[in-house]
């Protein structure tokens, strides 16, 4: 979907992060480290017109099934009709109703969180809703993985993280613009104490 797109919804909606879709380096450092495999319940929040969706749905086992979550009215008209398989579900809600949406869905936990979610222009209680409510929707070892645009602060997502994921590391991309943050936080019940937590590292 072109920046056209982007740029219109963006005069309409001020919570859009970007006035370009995420690049294929962004792209290829989320979906790289989704496990397909063992993943049956994905969940995005934020996903726009459906970049990193594309790759989800390609990747994504015959039985997962995906939950797109998303307000923009003109991003979810985009999302319905480019998005036609059975596995996936299209929802316009807040997803700080993630537990209600994956009541209607009849799921009862998350395998794998993606979002776009401008975490840095929401107030911080919501920042800390949305987090604290996917980690306790989230199975043990689920993943939850975040791009931000560059301006994100620690503040606004990743002390969030750290507060809820016994697993949290980030990264810099450079190749996008404008240029991302990238997130992957872990839940895993058994662990004792942290790892990596806030440990921020520039790479690929």
């Amino acid at each position: 979907m072109s920046t056209l797109t982007y740029i219109k919804n963006l005069v309409r909606d001020y919570r859009i992060a970007s006035v370009t879709p995420t690049s294929s380096f962004g792209v290829r450092w989320i979906c790289d480290r989704v496990d397909f495999d063992a993943s049956r319940v994905i969940v995005e929040f934020g996903p726009g017109t459906g970049v990193i969706t594309e790759v989800l749905v390609e990747r994504m086992r015959p039985d997962a099934r995906l939950i797109l979550v998303e307000l923009n009215e003109s991003f979810v008209r985009i999302l319905r009709e480019k998005f036609k398989d059975p596995r996936v579900s299209i929802h316009q809600a807040d997803a700080r109703n993630v537990r209600q949406i994956l009541e209607a869905e009849n799921l009862d936990s998350i395998d794998c969180l993606i979002t776009g979610i401008p975490f840095s222009y929401l107030p911080d209680e919501v920042r800390g809703r949305i987090v604290s409510e996917t980690a306790r929707q989230m199975r043990d070892g689920g993943c939850f993985l975040a791009y931000q645009t560059i301006w994100q602060q620690d503040r606004h997502l990743l002390d969030h993280l750290a507060r809820n994921f016994e697993h949290t590391v980030g990264t810099i991309e450079l190749r996008n613009a404008p240029p991302l943050r990238l997130y992957m936080a872990r839940r895993c019940f058994r662990t004792n104490g942290h790892s990596d937590n806030g440990q921020l590292v520039r790479g690929p």
